[in-house]
């Protein structure tokens, strides 16, 4: 059947709450602190464009059910904070260690699916007593090193004034049917998902982009010792297979492969799930098989 337009059919979401960031403002975060209070937390670190939501619902029941998890919207994605500066990478990554310190959290295993993963190579750097493991999916150390690519990032740069067209309820509709076409299982939730995209300041996101146009992690990733997992999406035509493999071989991860393009969460959310648990499973369990690291940063 249609989608009936004035219908919002919400997925299935974990907890929110405000929480205040002493010098930094209030964010809205999705918590859920699992039963046992000896499982591990995971913080999920979304990519560019997306939020918390859009970027992990298909994978929050199977994580709920084993982990405990936070996940927080980057600065001027979704419900993020506004400050009114220039986005960086570096200060989504302490508003991520911000936020796990107000929580009472001593460490966390991150998430970082595309742009979340830089920050993630940020937070560990920067806070590393803060991080126990890491999974990287559909993400890179690097994304200008090719002409090809620098060009890409320039013509965006160009286009980033018509961001605010772009996203209107109907061209995004239009653009999404694309990815979540009907008969798909994900196709009910799409009014849901244009309003969690409209959320996103266009000028921060346009910011946020140049930022990651910038980002050079090669010299980070090699001094990464902590476990890590690398989640390839091997059809990705964003961030190329062969990237996000040279980060697997910078950070000695293990690798499990998920044969899909970027928009693996929306487009394959079930495959998507399984391997985001199989990833976290497999970097806490190499966590526990290690003696603890010296103090760090």
């Amino acid at each position: 059947m249609p989608v009936n337009p004035d219908r919002v059919d919400v997925p299935h979401l974990l907890p929110g709450r405000i929480v205040d960031l002493p010098g930094r403002g209030e964010v809205f975060v999705r918590h859920h602190a699992h039963p046992d209070a000896t499982r591990p937390t995971v913080l999920l670190l979304h990519g560019w464009t997306a939020s918390a939501d859009t970027q992990f619902f298909p994978a929050y029941p199977a994580l709920a059910e084993h982990y405990s998890v936070v996940a927080l919207d980057h600065r001027g994605h979704g419900r993020g904070l506004r400050p009114p500066m220039a986005f960086s990478l570096e200060d989504c990554a302490d508003d991520a260690a911000a936020l796990v310190r107000a929580l009472g959290l001593a460490s966390v295993v991150t998430v970082g699916y595309s742009m979340g993963g830089p920050v993630s190579m940020l937070l560990w750097q920067r806070h590393g007593e803060l991080v126990d493991a890491m999974v990287f999916e559909a993400t890179a150390m690097e994304w200008r090193a090719r002409l090809r690519e620098r060009a890409r990032w320039l013509v965006g740069r160009i286009l980033s004034p018509f961001t605010r067209v772009a996203t209107t309820p109907r061209t995004l509709r239009i653009l999404l049917e694309r990815f979540v076409p009907r008969g798909h299982d994900l196709h009910r939730h799409l009014p849901w998902l244009v309003g969690e995209i409209r959320r996103n300041d266009p000028w921060m996101v346009a910011e946020a982009g140049r930022a990651l146009s910038r980002f050079d992690g090669r010299g980070i990733g090699k001094g990464i010792d902590v476990p890590t997992v690398v989640v390839v999406t091997t059809a990705d035509r964003l961030v190329r297979p062969r990237k996000q493999r040279a980060l697997a071989d910078a950070t000695r991860a293990d690798i499990l492969e998920l044969e899909a393009d970027h928009l693996a969460p929306l487009q394959q959310p079930r495959e998507f799930a399984e391997v985001t648990l199989r990833a976290v499973d497999r970097a806490v369990a190499i966590r526990g098989t290690r003696p603890a690291s010296p103090a760090r940063h």
